[in-house]
Formats: C-alpha cells, sequence, structure tokens
C-alpha cells in the first residue's frame, strides 16, 4: 500500500496502491500491519483510521502515547509522526485513504478537520453501525480489480466516517477569528514566528486576537505559535533526524543556535538531547524489518 524510504527505523509512508492503482481507499488488518510493523515510527502523508474490535495496547500520535481498547478508534492525520507501540494482541483494521477520497463536503471538510482528538472509544450504541459501515467497506476494498464499482469504496467511506463522527478536540464552538489566525499559522509558522505579524495580517488588534485564541484554546496567541513551531521540529528531529541546523534552515530561523535557543526555551531541553531520547533503537540483528513495498 506504501512505498518507504528507510532512516535507520523510521518511516516516510506515500500513499501508493499496489494491487489496485488509482485507488483512493484501502484496508489492512492488523495482523497484516504486525507483519510489516517493526516497532519504528511514520511519518504518512495520507489520513489513517484504525478500529478496534479486540485486544489491548498502545499507539504514539505526535509523541502522545494513546491506549487501544476494544471498540477504539485511531485517527492519524497526514504528517503526524506515530509508532504503533503495543499491538501484539489487537484485532481490526486499518483504512487508509487519500484525504480528497471522501465525496460529501461534510466528511471531506472534517478529514480536513486540524482538531480532530488521536483516540476515542466508540459509544456502545453506535457501535452496531460503525461495524457495519465498515463491514461493507472491506468488502468493496476485497473485490476484484477493475470491479465497475470501484467508486463505491469512497461512498462507503464517507459513510463510515459519517457514522463515527470523529470528536474535535475543541469544546463548543470557536471563535471566527481562531480559525482565521489557525489558517494563517499552518500557511505561514515557518516563515513568520511573531504573533504579532498575524494580527496585523489580519487587521486585528493583538490582545484582540489573543482573546480570541485563550478563549478557544486556553493559551495566548504567542503560545499557540511557539507550539505549533516546537511540534513540527520535533516531527523533523524524531522522524526526518535534522540536525539542528537543518530544522532552523526548515523552520525559518536564522541559524542553529537562534533555533537551539528557542526550542530549549520552549521544552527545556536541547534539540540534540531531546532527539537522542526520542530515537528508537534498530530491531535486533535477525527481527522482521518491512519491505520496500509496505501495507497492501
Amino acid at each position: 500500500m506504501v512505498k518507504t524510504g528507510h532512516v535507520h527505523v523510521i518511516r516516510q509512508m506515500t500513499y501508493q496502491p499496489a494491487e489496485r492503482p488509482g485507488a483512493a481507499v484501502e484496508t489492512m488488518t492488523f495482523g497484516r500491519l504486525r507483519e510489516l510493523n517493526d516497532g519504528g515510527t511514520q511519518r504518512a502523508d495520507f489520513p489513517v483510521l484504525a478500529l478496534v474490535d479486540a485486544g489491548s495496547g498502545s499507539v504514539t500520535v505526535d509523541f502522545l502515547r494513546h491506549p487501544l481498547h476494544e471498540r477504539s478508534a485511531v485517527w492519524i492525520p497526514p504528517g503526524a509522526v506515530h509508532r504503533w507501540d503495543d499491538i501484539t494482541g489487537v484485532a481490526g483494521h486499518l483504512v487508509l485513504f487519500l484525504p480528497t477520497a471522501p465525496v460529501t463536503p461534510a466528511t471531506r471538510d472534517l478529514v480536513a478537520s486540524p482538531d480532530l482528538v488521536a483516540h476515542w472509544r466508540v459509544p456502545d450504541a453506535d457501535w452496531p453501525f460503525v461495524a457495519l459501515a465498515r463491514d461493507h467497506l472491506l468488502a468493496e476494498t476485497s473485490a476484484p480489480p477493475g470491479n465497475p464499482s470501484a467508486e463505491l469504496p469512497r461512498i462507503l467511506l464517507s459513510a463510515l466516517i459519517a457514522r463515527l463522527r470523529p470528536p474535535r478536540s475543541d469544546a463548543g464552538s470557536l471563535p471566527p477569528l481562531f480559525l482565521l489566525f489557525r489558517a494563517d499559522v499552518e500557511a505561514h509558522f515557518r516563515e513568520h514566528h511573531d504573533a504579532g505579524h498575524y494580527a496585523r495580517a489580519l487587521g486585528y488588534a493583538p490582545r484582540t486576537l489573543s482573546r480570541a485564541v485563550q478563549q478557544a484554546t486556553g493559551r495566548t496567541a504567542k503560545a499557540y505559535l511557539v507550539d505549533r513551531i516546537v511540534l513540527e521540529a520535533k516531527r523533523l528531529l524524531a522522524h526526518d533526524r535534522l540536525t539542528a541546523a537543518r530544522c532552523a534552515a526548515a523552520l525559518g530561523f536564522p541559524d542553529a543556535s537562534s533555533f537551539s535557543v528557542f526550542f530549549r526555551q520552549a521544552t527545556g531541553t536541547r534539540p540534540g538531547a531531546w532527539q537522542a531520547e526520542a530515537a528508537v533503537p534498530p530491531p535486533a540483528p535477525g527481527s522482521r524489518r518491512p519491505t520496500a513495498q509496505g501495507p497492501s
């Protein structure tokens, strides 16, 4: 399902269907994932949705660990660094798809939302409907190649997402100004590290912007911006194994020293020390490693 490029035990995963060229949706079991998983960190350019039928384990998404239990769901957005930590006894399925695969505006907007939680338990009352939607999708994605109903997986993916109703991390309605700020930060945090820049760009006083951000997140605009830059820095350090100098260049800092000071002030740790702590040791000799052609 994916083509992988190795950096130690960390894999970059690109959506590239192996058996069904052009397919926008693919599925796999946790059993298949176990065959390919080497305990390393991964970063995908596509969304991953997982449903656990039985067993327990854990998954780490953007450096936060989440327990896996019966009837739990996992949402991994494109770009998130993640690692399947303990899935030996987990049974269930994963759905991998292009961000543009959902066919309804509502489900496309949901997939594009940056504030979906990474893990939740599906309510008991909803599970029979979710499982049925998932099973129908599994049946269609296992149909013989060239089946005339090739668009059905996209439709059924939309139905599954609509049934799941992935929860958002933000409670209540979000201030429109915060939504504008968040979108602007996502587009420009690598070039602009000053919250005042975003206030000016949006045409608001810095205090007005900060109040809106605090109402939505409990943090100031400056703190929100710092957290976003730090998250990307951690992804680059842990996944791409970049040096402080290369992180500085990728994130718009003038030099490695400036980036290191910023990172240490934000996290209490130097970039190199954090990178060493986040590193996953290579598999033992003779252990199974994924092939160049990944999940299918």
